[in-house]
């Protein structure tokens, strides 16, 4: 009576984690392999050739198994408990050999070999076509030519590669829960907001700690402390607790990192490739990291400048209030802040009793009908992994079902940092019917308190409408095979249905919808609006610099001879030198803590996020030019970007919704760089 063995019984198919507990992964997990085990031998044994009788069967083998993998990834992620994780290294050791034994198996690729033989013979449709070569590809790129004795080599790689994964991700969560700042003087709070404070009371008091005050590493509790605290000790403090995260004693990831680059390395060069890179941006649409390190060194140069004269500001504006010239790191949140109250007569907190989350929820829904036609109805009857967690279910113009939408807000111990999508079941082909899919925003917000509810920061409303906007990419696919739906899209496309809904966010019609104070219920006011578009480009130098020195390090990872690092924290001072404004600090290191490329796939991709700006940025210009709401525009958008999700090239798709390439000059000219 495992739950996720069997078909479920809730409402529009849901998951039932009701029921669903820690032990009945493991069994479920060794017979779902089992059973798509012998469904690939059935592949194997068929003697037609065709898309259907091989392709198709074999997209569909591990449906179940498929889901197993995503309900548990997506709770050691959001909801990872002791008990899961003390199950986690045996967890991901079974299916890493499920898959090894999958890719390296000779037989089954000759199958596949057969069809892609004949692919011209087969009139496909472009669908059809894609899968058709992804497969194919995915066999090629995963060791299915190398001999036996490179293929046992390749299989002992994979199982090292997931478990420093793993082992990276889970000392960065305890590293995370491991610092706490506790405040006992009510002077040491001086200039933060008051809700700031509220919030901090409640945490001392979950901690153990009634009376006093706290602070986490948390983004929600960490950052506004760094934005508003005058006490420049205690912010130099929980800095450097953020920025030596993970690099040193119980949770070091530091060797983690030198035996990852160095098996990503061996790997790639096993499969016939120059290095990782080369591997990772084959099926990208940069292709190739020649024309990545281009994209970065070209955009740094532009910023530059800019990014300098930012610095001068700040570093002035602190000698003229302080009469102190050493300007560090730990200085640059508080005294932005200063800057922008200084330039713009701006203070993020003012905002705040705008965002109210409900409504800015409320928002992003009429958004998203205003443009789509898609309706998020609530519901209280689907099963829920957190109590935190809301439903939705999801119904086009006409009231046909999309999908279920969850939305998870709040931090909390078992959940990582920062924000993400994630799919419980990807729409498309799987147990013999087309079905709808299953996804969820995980984000850490500033929780609601006692005398208020949760009040959002202006980078919180940013940021869950980056998230909606995967979701969205999530729930409109109408691609009918699971492997191309969706966010099954090249990486460095898969940031352009979110990044532009960013955009919205700065437009007044868009906040008229939802930015109403959530004691007054008074709109925002006009001059609120005018000034949250000059803060989209106030520093907008430094923090394309910044951004861009992650995508230079990420690649700089992934580009040498790994087994010339002798030391993670020099080699990472020495590649970020030359972008650094500020003095290096000793021990720091970010690179231990960053879990995009050394546990979340963005390995030689973090460059990803500003390609799509490139994207989002002209994708926007033509909504501007004719309407952010205008229907033609978002119907071309919504069917040629969200609804064919990896079916085709995506810079084709991009050419039939835009009528051309990208421009890149509409990212400089947005963020205030030209």
């Amino acid at each position: 009576m495992n739950p996720l063995l069997q078909e479920s019984t809730k409402p529009l198919e849901a998951i039932d984690f009701d029921t669903i507990k820690v032990e009945h992964f493991l069994p479920a997990l060794i017979q779902a392999i089992d059973e798509a085990k012998k469904n690939i031998e059935k592949i194997k044994l068929e003697k037609k050739i065709s898309f259907d009788s091989i392709i198709l069967m074999l997209e569909t083998a591990a449906d179940k198994l498929d889901i197993i993998v995503e309900v548990f990834y997506a709770l050691h992620s959001a909801h990872c408990t002791q008990e899961l994780s003390d199950i986690a290294e045996e967890f991901n050791q079974k299916l890493t050999d499920y898959s090894s034994d999958i890719s390296l198996d000779s037989k089954l690729f000759g199958k596949v070999k057969q069809v892609y033989a004949i692919k011209k013979e087969l009139e496909l449709n472009l669908e059809q076509k894609t899968v058709l070569e992804n497969t194919y590809k995915s066999f090629t790129r995963n060791g299915a030519l190398l001999s036996e004795s490179d293929k046992k080599h390749l299989r002992e790689i994979d199982q090292k590669l997931a478990k420093l994964s793993l082992d990276f991700s889970e000392n960065t969560r305890k590293a995370t829960n491991d610092y706490l700042l506790v405040i006992e003087k009510k002077e040491d709070l001086a200039g933060l907001p008051e809700g700031v404070i509220t919030g901090a009371r409640e945490t001392a008091k979950e901690k153990g700690h009634d009376g006093k005050w706290a602070f986490t590493l948390d983004f929600p509790s960490y950052y506004p402390f760094m934005q508003y605290c005058e006490n420049r000790d205690l912010r130099k403090e929980i800095w450097f607790a953020n920025a030596t995260k993970a690099t040193a004693e119980e949770f070091d990831n530091k060797q983690i990192i030198l035996d990852t680059i160095l098996a990503r390395y061996q790997r790639a060069k096993l499969l016939g490739y120059a290095d990782h890179p080369s591997f990772v941006l084959e099926n990208r649409m940069a292709k190739d990291a020649k024309t990545v390190t281009s994209f970065i060194d070209d955009i740094i140069a532009k910023a530059m400048p800019r990014a300098k004269e930012d610095f001068q500001k700040l570093s002035t504006l602190k000698e003229e209030l302080t009469g102190d010239k050493d300007f560090r790191k730990y200085d640059a949140p508080f005294y932005t802040e200063k800057l922008k109250k200084k330039e713009l007569d701006f203070d993020d907190e003012v905002l705040r009793p705008y965002f109210k989350l409900e409504n800015v929820l409320e928002g992003i829904f009429a958004v998203a009908k205003k443009l789509y036609g898609i309706s998020f109805i609530s519901r209280e009857d689907i099963p829920k992994y957190h109590g935190d967690v809301r439903t939705y279910e999801v119904q086009d113009e006409n009231g046909e079902y999309l999908g279920l939408f969850y939305g998870d807000y709040f931090p909390r111990e078992e959940k990582r940092s920062g924000a993400w999508m994630t799919t419980l079941r990807p729409a498309g082909f799987q147990f013999g019917a087309n079905k709808r899919p299953f996804v969820c925003n995980v984000c850490n917000f500033t929780k609601p308190t006692k005398d208020k509810p949760s009040l959002l920061t202006l980078n919180e409303v940013l940021t869950l409408f980056h998230e909606f906007g995967h979701g969205l990419h999530g729930i409109l696919t109408k691609s009918q095979y699971k492997s191309v739906s969706g966010t099954n899209v090249f990486w460095d496309f898969v940031e352009l249905p979110s990044q532009i809904m960013e955009n919205w966010v700065m437009e007044k019609e868009c906040l008229d919808l939802f930015a109403k104070h959530y004691e007054t219920g008074e709109s925002i006011p006009d001059e609120l609006i005018t000034k949250i578009k000059l803060s989209n480009k106030f520093l907008q130098g430094m923090g394309t610099i910044r951004q861009m020195s992650f995508s230079s390090l990420d690649m700089q990872w992934h580009t040498i001879d790994p087994t010339s690092i002798k030391d993670v924290i020099e080699f990472e001072n020495e590649k970020l030198n030359k972008f650094d404004l500020f003095p290096i600090e000793a021990a720091v290191n970010m690179s231990c803590s960053f879990g995009h490329i050394f546990a979340g796939g963005y390995s030689s991709g973090y460059y990803s996020y500003k390609w799509a700006e490139v994207l989002d940025a002209d994708a926007f210009a033509y909504f501007k030019d004719k309407g952010i709401f205008n229907k033609e525009v978002a119907t071309s958008f919504k069917e040629n970007i969200l609804e064919k999700g990896g079916s085709q090239d995506p810079m084709e798709l991009y050419k039939i919704f835009r009528g051309q390439e990208p421009n890149p000059s509409a990212l400089l000219e947005r963020g205030g760089l030209l």
